[in-house]
């Protein structure tokens, strides 16, 4: 941007026609000395108002700020500080000493020695001790004795029948089957096998009957064997069914009667011990909070509301507001503000 000081450019004159008159006068142009001249002398003028308006209404709002910081500072440290002292010495302190004395401690105590400790006593000896010996005593071991009786049901009563069924059959069929097996082999094939050449037609009629007689035989016996099998894996599937059926009703009457024997006057014994015991201890508790804290609190409210809440609303209306609005004006005068 151009200053004061710089010079102003010249320009040649434009061209134009030819006048014949060349020695008429013209205008007089006025200079770039002259020009700095003038804005040299108005600069001071505009530094010399300003400086006027800065001493008339900058410097007494000023004044009227370190007066009013001078005086809040010195409400501060004249009221509101040794007022803060004085209840934080005399009342706080005090109070908070009392509550913690008086009502906390005590709280703590009652609450540890009335509630948690018989409590914790309570469900140690009177809920886990008596589930822990009902699921030990009358769940774990009847089913440790059901298993240890089907398990020697099995092994008796199954096991060792089809074991000893295995070898009768085995002995049966080496004693009674493969002998005649054997004689029937000899007779029936080798010999027919040496008439082969004399009679083919007998022999080989022969040969078929008697071939059919011994596939019905072994199918005959196979067909027992495997009836005798599934008869008696059918029974030892009953057998298991009923037994864990059985064992599925009792352990659910077991727990039936624990239930209706053990748990239910439990509950009952630890509802009427918390209506007793707990229930009057909270209420008790409450009626203290209500005799002790909250009218202190209300007090202590009422008194904020009497001397910090008056005086607050005085500094801001009667201090704080006027200085805002002057120095608005101030800086809007002096377009430091829009």
């Amino acid at each position: 941007m151009p200053t004061v000081t710089d010079r102003l450019p010249t320009r040649p004159p434009l061209p134009g026609p030819p006048s014949g008159h060349r020695g008429a006068p013209t205008a007089a142009r006025p200079s770039s000395a002259d020009t700095a001249e003038q804005a040299a002398v108005a600069f001071p003028l505009v530094a010399a108002v300003a400086r006027g308006v800065a001493l008339v209404v900058v410097l007494p709002v000023r004044l009227l700020w370190e007066l009013i910081a001078a005086a809040g500072g010195l409400v501060y440290r004249s009221l509101l500080s040794p007022a803060g002292r004085f209840l934080h010495r005399w009342l706080l302190s005090p109070l908070a000493w009392a509550l913690h004395r008086l009502l906390w401690l005590p709280l703590v105590w009652c609450a540890r020695n009335l509630v948690w400790l018989p409590l914790r006593w309570a469900a140690r000896n009177l809920v886990w001790l008596p589930l822990r010996w009902a699921a030990q005593n009358l769940v774990w071991l009847p089913l440790v004795w059901l298993g240890r009786g089907v398990a020697w049901v099995a092994r008796t009563l199954i096991w060792r029948p089809l074991v000893w069924l295995a070898y009768g059959v085995a002995r049966v069929v080496r004693t009674l089957v493969w002998p005649p097996l054997v004689w029937l082999a000899e007779r029936l094939v080798l010999r027919p096998l040496r008439w082969l050449g004399a009679a083919l037609t007998p022999a080989g009629r022969l040969l078929r009957r008697g071939v059919g007689v011994l596939v019905g035989a072994a199918r005959a016996a196979l067909v027992g064997v495997a009836r005798g099998i599934w008869w008696v894996v059918a029974g030892f599937g009953r057998l298991v069914v009923a037994a864990v059926v059985g064992a599925w009703w009792a352990a659910g009457w077991v727990l039936r009667q624990l239930y209706r024997l053990l748990l239910r006057p439990l509950g009952h014994g630890l509802r009427w011990v918390w209506r007793h015991t707990v229930l009057p201890l909270l209420r008790g508790i409450r009626w203290v909070w209500s005799v002790t804290v909250v009218p202190v609190a209300h007090g202590l409210q009422v008194a904020w509301r009497a001397t910090v809440v008056p005086m607050a609303r005085w500094t801001r209306r009667a201090v704080l507001d006027p200085a805002r609005l002057a120095s608005r004006e101030v800086l809007s005068a002096l377009g430091l503000r829009r």
